[in-house]
């Protein structure tokens, strides 16, 4: 027992010893490799491209935006690829280097298309690592944050489903000097991410080619399909809406007669339906289509406003037929017998009134002769004489002498007042047509059913269509 430990000890020191001659005959040889190395030159200058291959592990989805059209995503990039200038031996070795050597080789100018603003975590080294395994293939990880543009459809909002994108590419190298592909497991960490509105109902990956005026490039893409919760707009938009829209009904069973009561009731419902609306838009990008909550937010304040409109019929009815009501009117004064009798309208001293006949009207008691003896002249006619002698000529022209320009103004006049009359008729007619309410309760009662009865229909209509 005892002449083992020091057999042990002296193994022990022979295997570190080495250990550390293999560690600095490995990293002889790096350096060795580094001296003739230029990190200008991608792999394979002058030959086949570089292919380079790519993978995403998903960190957290930390926030999306409506009114940015964006979201935030914090993830793991691992990219590798094959450099043989870098091979320092043949076995299956692998050698994990700082960050910083990534300034010293080459590494691809990888950058995302659809980028906003993003940021490399520095807490407490920057996050990035480089693996090089001893044929040359190298694997360089990163961690950071990126802001990405989602240009969303909001049409069926918030019952929609959003497409988000992660574009990857290449910035200076075209498809004849680096080709990026994705690996056999392109994505890790979608079930595990939640999201606070959306769930991630599934992904799917994609490579194309882009055609740009410096050339053609090949974009790696992977694609989120985003559902959202519609639990949060339920309890905030949906059923207060609703209740509202129940509350203004309550004025259909309170009295007709209690003006101040309906009045507010209505008023404060319609009020309170701009203040969701107004509310809702604040959140919410300007866009110039209808959206889904639009659609309810404006139906639900057509109903409310019908419900106050509703009381302005019932209340105009009613007190259109208590002004109907007869009244007691009282005897007419007996008229005194020395009263002057005044002939009828229809006729003037026993002569009817002519059609189209025009009365001029006359200073009778003018100080000029010849328009105080203008009944004596002898432009009217015989047929007119016995009348002038019964009614003064100076009030009484005959039409013959009309002018052909005051002949169409007068007919003119006939047509327009036959016009107006047939209009007056029918809209007589369709007055008449009209049911009387002889209780304006009617109103009310027939509304409590209606009312109810359309919104539901509306409901059914709306979920129904947008759901499916």
């Amino acid at each position: 027992m005892w002449l083992m430990l020091p057999v042990s000890i002296i193994l022990a020191f022979f295997a570190c010893d080495g250990l550390a001659v293999r560690n600095n005959d490995v990293g002889q040889r790096i350096a060795e490799l580094l001296a003739d190395y230029d990190s200008r030159l991608r792999p394979n200058f002058g030959g086949e491209p570089c292919y380079i291959g790519m993978d995403i592990t998903i960190a957290s989805f930390d926030s999306i935006s409506e009114v940015n059209m964006d979201y935030t995503i914090t993830m793991y990039l691992n990219q590798r690829w094959k450099d043989e200038r870098l091979a320092f031996s043949s076995d299956d070795e692998v050698v994990t280097m700082p960050g910083e050597f990534a300034e010293i080789i080459w590494v691809p100018d990888t950058f995302f298309a659809n980028d906003k603003s993003s940021y490399l975590h520095d807490v407490t080294e920057k996050n990035k690592m480089i693996r090089l395994h001893g044929d040359g293939t190298i694997a360089y990880g990163m961690r950071f944050t990126t802001t990405l543009a989602c240009m969303m459809d909001l049409r069926y909002f918030p019952l929609d489903i959003q497409k988000c994108s992660v574009e990857i590419e290449s910035y200076g190298y075209t498809l004849a000097e680096v080709v990026m592909y994705w690996q056999d497991i392109a994505v890790v960490g979608v079930e595990q991410a939640e999201l606070p509105q959306f769930t991630i109902v599934g992904y799917n990956t994609t490579s194309r080619i882009e055609e740009l005026a410096t050339g053609s490039y090949g974009r790696l893409a992977i694609t989120f399909e985003l559902s959202r919760n519609i639990g949060y707009f339920i309890f905030q938009t949906y059923l207060p809406s609703i209740l509202i829209v129940n509350l203004s009904w309550v004025s259909f069973w309170i009295n007709h007669e209690s003006t101040p009561a309906r009045c507010t009731l209505g008023i404060t419902t319609v009020l309170t339906m701009t203040t969701i609306s107004t509310g809702l838009r604040a959140s919410l990008p300007r866009i110039s289509y209808v959206k889904a909550i639009d659609i309810y937010l404006v139906m639900c304040f057509v109903f409310v406003f019908a419900a106050l409109l509703e009381y302005a019929a019932v209340n105009y009815n009613f007190w259109s037929q208590k002004m109907k009501k007869p009244t007691k009117v009282k005897p007419a004064k007996v008229k005194s017998k020395h009263a002057p009798l005044l002939p009828p309208p229809g006729k003037m001293d026993g002569v009817a009134n002519q059609p189209h006949e025009i009365i001029e009207l006359q200073d009778a008691t003018s100080p000029i002769p010849s328009i105080r003896h203008r009944h004596n002249s002898k432009l009217f006619s015989r047929e007119s004489s016995l009348q002038d002698l019964k009614f003064p000529s100076s009030f009484r022209i005959n039409r013959n002498y009309m002018s052909s320009r005051s002949l169409s103004s007068l007919n003119k006049q006939l047509s327009q007042r036959k016009l107006i009359d047939t209009i007056c008729k029918g809209t007589a007619k369709a007055k008449a047509s009209i049911p009387k309410l002889t209780d304006v309760n009617v109103i009310d009662k027939y509304s409590r059913v209606f009312f109810p009865i359309s919104f539901m229909i509306f409901n059914i209509g709306y979920w129904g269509f947008y759901y499916s």
